[in-house]
């Protein structure tokens, strides 16, 4: 797997929390006066640069902007972590649809980015005219939340960029098979050198305060059924998370949303291999 794509423009802006104004680190590829627009929105622990590859197969079509969220690779840390919830989020998110002055809109969410696109996704006068929820539905399953918790929030230091990689490909195992290529682009550009030479991640270890404790709402399905736009979901047939039964009832009830699941694949799909991508974009195109 090869991770070569165009540099995106890297762009920034002033989003709001319960404790003040936080800078916003946001990604874009393509022509920048494009308003077909997708906006990319990444899972708990990761950030905007999981899209890489998405993105350089879109950019001829749409402008693709995929942000890092409050936190997270070069975005502000915030003051208080207990802000990171929902609440800001969805103010970041709104401040980027509203940046992004765009004429069409559609969203893909991996996990925490999926679930704040259902959400946004069911508002009334939503500007969302697509959706692509990526492995997370309106009920997640609790070994699932256990796993993630156990490792979000830790704050581990390595010696090397070896050990961190080490790390970072353990507990990320359910990604799959990204080959050599497709994990040193999660790896790099998910962790950061301090100025002692050691490596860390990047992202604030404070995340995990308010995903403690409330990682999301128990039920989800009033958001769901009340999605109107064309929505698709992913799926890994692995998934601890998303499980089967609730992706078969998301695709019967609300939006009733075409559903592509994934072998070899647990949580979650990274949209770096030809075939994610081209189910997320064939779904995109057809307008």
């Amino acid at each position: 797997m090869t991770i070569a794509v165009a540099a995106p423009r890297v762009r920034e802006l002033q989003s709001l929390s319960a404790h003040g104004f936080h800078r916003v680190v946001y990604y874009e590829w393509g022509d920048a006066a494009n308003r077909d627009v997708v906006v990319c929105v990444h899972g708990l622990a990761r950030n905007g640069r999981d899209f890489d590859a998405l993105a350089a197969r879109l950019a001829a079509r749409f402008r693709v902007i995929a942000v890092d969220m409050p936190g997270r690779g070069e975005s502000e840390w915030l003051v208080d972590p207990l802000d990171y919830a929902f609440p800001t989020y969805l103010t970041t998110l709104t401040a980027l649809f509203a940046r992004a002055d765009a004429a069409r809109l559609a969203l893909v969410g991996t996990s925490m980015g999926g679930l704040l696109g259902m959400v946004l996704a069911a508002e009334r006068g939503t500007p969302l005219t697509r959706l692509v929820v990526n492995d997370v539905g309106p009920v997640l399953e609790p070994a699932a939340l256990a796993r993630i918790a156990d490792y979000v929030g830790r704050d581990p230091v390595y010696d090397s960029y070896d050990e961190i990689a080490a790390y970072i490909r353990r507990i990320s195992a359910p990604f799959g098979d990204l080959g050599d290529a497709g994990w040193d682009h999660i790896v790099r550009s998910n962790v950061r050198q301090r100025p002692d030479g050691r490596w860390r991640l990047a992202y604030d270890p404070g995340i995990a305060r308010a995903f403690a404790g409330a990682p999301v709402p128990p039920d989800l399905w009033g958001y769901w059924d009340a999605i109107r736009c064309p929505t698709l979901v992913l799926r890994g047939l692995e998934s601890d998370l998303l499980s089967a039964a609730t992706a078969r009832a998301m695709a019967a009830r609300g939006p009733r949303a075409a559903l592509r699941e994934f072998a070899g694949v647990g949580h979650a799909p990274m949209l770096m291999d030809a075939g994610q991508i081209a189910a997320v974009a064939d779904f995109l195109e057809a307008t």
